[in-house]
């Protein structure tokens, strides 16, 4: 039967949730919206009145076609070019889902996103469901198929994988701002001693260019490495202006809910740096310059007041 005006409406007020599990799980907003779209199709094509509980439904579908798409995006990955990062989502972006628990801000913090890639399928949907969305183990058992006590232990496995030794420190808004106002200041410092306070002995700097920009295939490793890297990435150049397609205008802004650096360039997004900071210092910089990763950034960022840039670099 076709859907009522009511079935479509049911369906897009699941909508946000369903983009919000979908993005966790697969890292990249514009795979989230397929995978949504194709769950209103099996939602189109199913026999809508006999659905009990639609929400669990749909939630059953996305998870699933999810868990075929990171199954197949694992291929993809061996032959990315250079380092993959996930795609990063700028503060306000609804695609964030819930952000009221510290569970739910770490589900969906650009570190945690990463680290994901070394969970299988399964640990990462229960993670997700669980941690981010506080789903209870018996309706994650019936989604993936397994017992409570499969997914309870999936859930433990999974903490255990993404366990990378750190605290990771918790940041508001104004605090993300500062520290990176006061890491900005010690990259055009053109000194390295400035930075090298700021950050960790075991700093480390990845970039994804995917293959569209240029980005080094291995990342830089210790605090001195890591802050001669950034002291130039910096310095004006006219190579760099070439490559950027202007002069870039930095803002201090967050993004997956952490301190970030944005480059803009003509109204368009050019890179967005994520910094991990812990209560030693900064010890991650992971940096998206992939163009088809920042094309969403740029269009949440017209449609953002963000008032004036930091400084304009290059």
């Amino acid at each position: 039967m076709p859907l009522t005006a009511s079935d479509v409406d049911r369906f897009e007020a699941s909508r946000p949730r369903l983009e919000a599990i979908a993005y966790r799980l697969l890292g990249s907003a514009e795979e989230a919206e397929d995978a949504v779209q194709e769950t209103f199709l099996r939602w189109q094509a199913a026999d809508v009145g006999r659905i009990e509980v639609p929400e669990a439904w749909l939630t059953k579908v996305l998870t699933n076609l999810c868990l075929n798409q990171l199954t197949s995006a694992r291929a993809r990955r061996e032959t990315y070019v250079g380092q993959w990062l996930p795609e990063p989502l700028l503060a306000g972006d609804p695609m964030l889902g819930p952000a009221d628990t510290a569970e739910q801000r770490e589900s969906v913090s650009y570190a945690v996103l990463t680290l994901m890639e070394r969970l299988s399928p399964n640990e990462r949907a229960v993670y997700v469901l669980r941690e981010a969305f506080d789903c209870p183990h018996r309706e994650i058992a019936e989604i993936l198929d397994i017992t409570e006590a499969a997914s309870q232990q999936i859930l433990h496995r999974a903490k255990k994988h993404l366990a990378d030794g750190r605290a990771r420190t918790e940041i508001d808004g104004a605090a993300a701002r500062r520290i990176v106002e006061e890491f900005l200041a010690a990259a055009t410092s053109g000194r390295i001693e400035p930075l090298v306070r700021l950050l960790t002995e075991d700093a480390v700097s990845i970039a994804d260019g995917g293959g569209k920009v240029p980005a080094r295939a291995k990342a830089f490793e210790g605090a001195v490495a890591v802050a001669k890297f950034l002291r130039g990435l910096f310095k004006p150049g006219e190579a760099k202006r070439a490559l950027a397609g202007g002069t870039p205008e930095v803002y201090a802004w967050t993004a997956n809910g952490g301190p970030a650096v944005v480059a803009v360039v003509d109204g368009r997004v050019v890179g967005v740096m994520c910094l991990e900071v812990t209560a030693e210092g900064i010890t991650a910089f992971r940096n998206q310059v992939n163009p088809d990763k920042l094309e969403r950034a740029t269009a949440h960022w017209a449609a953002t007041d963000h008032g004036e840039p930091l400084f304009s670099v290059f």
